[in-house]
């Protein structure tokens, strides 16, 4: 029986909680055992039919499964997206583009009931991680948790917002991460921290195994992944609410 999520239960869960308290943000590294995070690692590489997000502005948010990719059509439309997100960009706008797979909403179409996927989202609200997320971040009111799969392959990238849904019970965002232990800091793919003169003030390397947590709202953004980076900036990302 494999393992597909389990804590390393060697955590200092104290110095978590006050890092985060210092600066609302943390990353929790070798954040699970093992054999958890290979396993999860697996799931990401060889059981996930990628498709592409992609956004130009708030509002205009698509979501392309993997069928499209596949089309000549499809690969039409999405590219036409991804430049209309591009042209955002250009203008100081928000923009975004990178690989996807929506995990709670394939959950709830049932899209692959009992498989990897839907076993991962209930992990992730099951009370073991909820519970440490409460710890470290010291907010008892976190109920639940949604999920995506994101891969930032070459050219892909997330500009700086601040997710300010908190109507929606937005408390705290999380990227669990899975990119290959070597990511080089020039192959790009950083969560990055502004502050109001968009200056850098933090940034977190993407690590194998480990987990990013951090209040909202709160300006960050993913760097740009260049052409000559490797695929495989891989992560579960979402939120964790209090409704």
């Amino acid at each position: 029986m494999k393992t597909l999520f389990e804590l390393n239960p060697a955590l200092d869960r104290g110095a978590l909680a006050q890092r985060f308290a210092d600066t609302g943000r943390v990353q929790i590294r070798d954040v699970l055992t093992e054999e958890a995070a290979q396993e999860i690692l697996t799931v990401l590489t060889k059981g996930t039919p990628w498709g592409m997000a992609t956004g130009a502005g708030d509002e205009n948010r698509q979501s392309f499964p993997a069928e499209m990719m596949r089309t000549r059509e499809g690969q039409q439309e999405i590219n036409a997206a991804a430049n209309e997100a591009a042209q955002n960009s250009a203008r100081g706008e928000y923009g975004f583009r990178f690989a996807h797979y929506p995990i709670l909403t394939a959950v709830q179409e049932g899209r692959n009931p009992g498989g990897p996927h839907e076993i991962l989202i209930e992990h992730l609200n099951a009370p073991e991680f909820l519970g440490l997320a409460r710890e470290v971040t010291g907010i008892n009111a976190l109920v639940k948790a949604d999920g995506q799969a994101s891969l930032f392959a070459p050219n892909h990238y997330l500009g700086r917002h601040i997710d300010s849904h908190v109507a929606e019970g937005w408390e705290v965002a999380y990227v669990l991460n899975f990119a290959p232990p070597n990511w080089h800091p020039d192959w790009g793919g950083y969560l990055l921290f502004m502050d109001d003169d968009g200056d850098v003030v933090e940034g977190f390397r993407p690590r194998f195994n480990a987990l990013n947590l951090f209040r909202v709202p709160q300006s960050h953004m993913v760097s740009y992944v260049p052409p000559f980076a490797p695929v495989g900036r891989m992560a579960v990302t979402g939120w964790l609410r209090s409704q």
